[in-house]
């Protein structure tokens, strides 16, 4: 299988991975485990790193976090890739855990989240399947949108 030829088929590209904004790494390797910072809704452009913002259920709607959700699988998709440098290395999608930045009464943070899980079970398929969390928060930094962790096998 070849990850990344699926994403061209899928009309998608993996966008440049902005410099980390705090005191951490993007991931970390143990054993055969690639534990995944927290990454955002970030879109690199006109070199300035722009960030899908907004509280799901307030000022953004279930499927524009649904997209933010999938924006953030492929920035964890390009970090997987420069810490592998092949996406075909991927075992198994082992963990997600995806916070929603969402109105008081909002509900349906696993519906926002499904847009990076769909993302992985359409290039993975079911090695891309995994467990998952999907929680909704306060605020998140900058306001963005949608925060996901990733756990892989390789």
């Amino acid at each position: 299988m070849d990850a990344e030829k699926k994403l061209a088929e899928l009309g998608l590209e993996l966008p440049p991975i902005p410099t980390p904004v705090a005191n951490y790494v993007p991931a970390v390797r143990v054993g055969s485990l690639l534990f995944l910072s927290g990454h955002g809704p970030g879109l690199l452009k006109d070199g300035q790193v722009q960030f899908i913002q907004g509280k799901v259920g307030g000022e953004l709607t279930v499927e524009q976090g649904y997209e933010a959700a999938r924006q953030v699988m492929l920035n964890l998709l390009q970090t997987l890739k420069q810490e592998l440098g092949d996406l075909d290395r991927v075992k198994r999608v082992v963990k997600l855990l995806g916070f929603v930045n969402c109105a008081e009464d909002f509900q349906q943070q696993p519906q926002v989240i499904n847009g990076a899980s769909d993302l992985l079970v359409e290039l993975y398929g079911e090695r891309g399947r995994h467990a998952r969390s999907a929680v909704g928060m306060y605020q998140l930094p900058f306001n963005i949108a949608v925060e996901i962790e990733m756990i892989v096998e390789v």
